[in-house]
């Protein structure tokens, strides 16, 4: 595969929005031309060069709707929202919130513009969680015409809204699934606007958006699926394992434990403080190391933030939970695909290892390096990915 950047984040970053082409949520000229303007680790010119075509696209978007091509407008709001979330990305406080802001409302422009056109039907979602709601979105094809299977979707720690419909929405939506996706603690909106954290117990987030869609005349109690991507694959596995509505459940890829990519960063005597419970120690200890690196300050801000900690100690503690027991696994009853990309960077083998501890009915599904779709979440294989996803949820949820 051709290497844009020698930075393993920046190159990987390039991949997905590559990828992202597939569904017309990036256009490759634009990223290619981004990109030229970008040296090789440097995230202030990231941040500055994404913005900008972002707001290039934008303003284009908006002579377009003005002009009233709804189609290209929408197109183009799209892309934009795509170039603010990389911007986002990459930003530090209060820029990465500000960015954000910009990418949901380039978003929500595009879903404003694509409901009615052709016979596609966009519906925003306020589902039930605790004492507040959770932000979420239906998206339909073809007529309202009593009820039908409906997909899922979960999406990753960081994983913008444009994920949405690059990684679900678009394909399934040909494919006759009505598409439901939801803002789950620390996502997006639920974290940049409600201030909600991450949790690692998910049925409680999954049961009450199973909860509001059963009620709907629209959906099929008896044919909901489910779907997660990135860290994604540990909250549906886990969801499913207490939640038994659901149909089918894909993780992509399977994650058992969460804190093992965080983890492989620390040092032997790091980890011995954070087993030991010297928080004092390990924060104090940390500091120092991350006067020395700004990219480790900035990637540890950036994961730190939707767990909804400042001290690191706190977080690699918190990661810690975000783990699947085999019992856990075991107690899965609905069929479950785990994909299984070759050279995996953050939680290699562990699809495997899933598959391996579950009792239902489990595909694992192999994606190469031949193929051109190796790598977390398979970036720039989007067409096979969903051509193989969504003809295994035919399979076994039938129209």
């Amino acid at each position: 595969m051709h290497a844009f950047y020698k930075d393993a984040d920046f190159q990987f970053a390039v991949e997905n929005l590559l990828g992202r082409a597939f569904h017309r949520a990036t256009d490759v000229g634009e990223v290619l031309a981004t990109i030229d303007r970008i040296p090789n680790g440097d995230a202030a010119a990231w941040v500055a060069q994404w913005t900008a075509t972002a707001d290039r696209v934008v303003e284009q978007a908006r002579t377009a709707e003005a002009a009233g091509h709804a189609r290209s407008a929408a197109a183009r709001y799209l892309r934009a929202a795509t170039y603010y979330a990389e911007a986002a990305n990459m930003a530090g406080d209060p820029g990465f919130a500000q960015l954000w802001e910009r990418h949901r409302d380039a978003w929500d422009r595009f879903v404003d513009l694509t409901n009615g056109i052709g016979d596609v039907a966009v519906e925003r979602l306020a589902i039930p969680y605790e004492d507040t709601t959770l932000p979420g979105y239906v998206f339909r094809s073809g007529p309202a015409d009593g009820p039908r299977r409906t997909l899922v979707f979960t999406n990753g720690s960081d994983g913008s809204v444009v994920g949405v419909w690059t990684r679900a929405a678009a394909a399934a939506l040909e494919c006759g699934w009505t598409v439901v996706t939801y803002d789950g603690p620390g996502q997006n909106a639920a974290l940049v606007r409600q201030g909600i954290p991450f949790r690692p117990d998910w049925e409680h987030v999954l049961t009450p958006v199973v909860d509001h869609l059963v009620a709907r005349p629209d959906v099929d109690p008896a044919r909901i699926a489910v779907a997660g991507v990135s860290q994604g694959g540990f909250w549906v596995p886990r969801a499913v394992a207490y939640e038994h509505r659901i149909a089918a459940a894909v993780a992509d890829p399977g994650v058992v434990d969460v804190s093992t990519t965080m983890l492989a960063q620390l040092g032997h005597s790091m980890v011995k403080l954070l087993d030991a419970g010297e928080r004092e120690k390990f924060d104090r200890d940390m500091a120092w190391a991350l006067k020395l690196s700004a990219r480790t300050r900035r990637v540890l801000q950036w994961r730190m933030r939707p767990y909804g900690v400042t001290s690191p100690f706190d977080f690699f503690t918190a990661a810690r939970a975000y783990t699947l027991t085999d019992a856990e696994l075991a107690a899965i009853t609905c069929p479950m695909l785990v994909t299984d990309p070759e050279h995996e960077q953050f939680w290699p083998g562990q699809s495997a290892r899933m598959a391996e501890a579950l009792t239902c009915d489990i595909t694992l599904m192999p994606f190469t390096a031949a193929e051109g779709a190796d790598g977390h979440c398979e970036p720039l294989a989007a067409g096979l990915r969903d051509e193989r996803v969504l003809d295994w949820l035919d399979e076994h949820v039938p129209a």
